[in-house]
């Protein structure tokens, strides 16, 4: 699969392609303690310990595309997770693209309208550890 998601079958099953100015942000979740003499010691807080969010846009669409992208993430009301790959050059895989799927939800997303019958959307995709 190419970078991206695919929308479920009431969406007509596309594949979903985000604006190349993907932005991925990472965050590790640790434990700190810190003591008066200026040392600290911290811990990793759990087995995926980092907190990841991926921002996307799809920008200046047809207004049914992005009508379809914003109805897809509404239905899952931001607690149902989903594919989404992702660019990953520690993949280890030739030739081919050097890609990685993982789940995510979307917790957060909006629309533009540009003009005419052309909108955009954001959105933000967290990442979660699930089966």
């Amino acid at each position: 699969m190419a970078i991206g998601f695919t929308t479920s079958v009431a969406f007509g099953s596309k594949a979903i392609r985000p604006d190349k100015s993907l932005s991925r942000s990472s965050k590790p979740k640790i434990h700190l303690a810190t003591f008066g003499d200026g040392y600290e010691q911290r811990l990793a807080d759990g087995i995926n310990s980092v907190k990841e969010t991926f921002s996307v846009s799809f920008a200046t669409r047809p207004k049914a595309d992005i009508d379809d992208i914003v109805g897809y993430l509404d239905s899952l009301k931001g607690v149902t997770a989903f594919d989404f790959t992702i660019p990953d050059s520690n993949v280890a895989v030739s030739p081919g693209p050097q890609e990685t799927t993982i789940k995510v939800v979307c917790d957060d997303f909006s629309t533009t309208y540009e003009y005419d019958d052309f909108y955009s959307a954001t959105a933000n995709f967290r990442r979660v550890y699930e089966a």
